[in-house]
């Protein structure tokens, strides 16, 4: 194979009928006509002397020399891209780019204003798109048509690069009446009603069944090790409303504590640690691999990571 007839482009187009396993879904991802994508698979078939992508009764399947060029062209592209952008820096003061952001509720409410805060200090016209964990799939973040994702994730595909934002504790929302003392007892907190908060992960979610205990999370799994089971009024999967529950309806909330920060200037709740331990979690940022090298993608991370740190460091955690 002479390197002078290979078209660069080529591998571009290599990159994207292997993730898309779709003539007409990688032609519409790099932008151009399903015939032209068409005619780049018949040239790259001839280059390699190898269908590629064959058609099956589960649609088109890559061949086992596909499979071993994947991970070889994608890190082909990965290093021309990183060529291409030496020396370009990422003018944030003047850039308009929209940057698309999945948040979870907590991650939201608790960096994505004070983010936007310091944006508007040092990248007025820069546009943050920030969406919520169901309308986004793995595959969205993996093909780099999602920017950051920013939540709490029980597991993660090896392909990704992550970051820690930062490793909250957990607190209790409460009303500020006399049920509850400064130091709230597990037997206080065992004969209240509670609201129940969350969303881990992508995709849309599915309900709740109060008796799997082992699937509500942190909370009700460290309870029921200690043998206990508090009672739960409300499923939601918005902090906002788990929060609101508490001010307006009197039921407990066990959030992390920066989420209860929020709440400090109402009169009708109080904050005050668990009765019993929690293991705290780890908020994270991931992206891919696709914009690894992107100088405004860099300067985004950037900037995310040090919002964080100072929000942390407030917080104290």
């Amino acid at each position: 194979m002479q390197l002078d007839k290979i078209d660069l482009n080529l591998l571009r187009y290599l990159d994207s009928l292997l993730r898309e396993q779709n003539v007409t879904h990688a032609a519409n991802q790099l932008g151009i006509t399903q015939p032209a994508m068409s005619n780049g698979l018949r040239r790259l078939r001839d280059l390699f002397h190898d269908p590629l992508l064959v058609r099956t009764s589960d649609g088109m399947m890559p061949t086992a020399l596909a499979i071993q060029l994947q991970p070889r062209v994608r890190s082909i592209l990965q290093s021309v891209d990183e060529v291409l952008h030496l020396g370009h820096n990422f003018d944030a003061g003047s850039s308009s780019r929209v940057f698309r952001i999945m948040a979870s509720d907590y991650a939201e409410a608790t960096l994505i204003p004070p983010l936007m805060q310091k944006l508007q200090q040092e990248a007025p016209n820069v546009i943050m798109d920030v969406m919520n964990p169901s309308d986004v799939s793995f595959h969205d973040v993996e093909k780099g048509k999602v920017d950051l994702v920013i939540n709490r994730f029980e597991t993660l595909p090896q392909s990704f690069h992550q970051k820690s934002v930062w490793v909250d504790r957990f607190s209790c929302l409460v009303p500020n009446d006399d049920r509850f003392d400064e130091v709230m007892t597990l037997e206080q907190y065992l004969e209240a009603q509670h609201v129940w908060v969350s969303k881990t992960g992508f995709g849309v979610g599915v309900g709740i069944q109060p008796e799997e205990v082992q699937k509500l999370g942190w909370v009700d799994s460290t309870l029921a090790e200690l043998g206990h089971k508090r009672n739960i009024r409300l499923f939601t999967r918005s902090y906002n409303v788990a929060m609101r529950s508490t001010e307006q309806l009197g039921l407990v909330a066990t959030l992390p504590s920066l989420a209860t920060r929020l709440m400090l200037d109402s009169q009708n709740v109080k904050v005050v640690e668990p009765p019993f331990e929690i293991p705290p979690i780890e908020l994270k940022m991931l992206w891919s691999p696709l914009l690894q090298h992107d100088p405004g993608h860099i300067w985004l991370r950037s900037t995310i990571a040090g919002c964080a740190k100072t929000i942390a460091e407030k917080a104290d955690l």
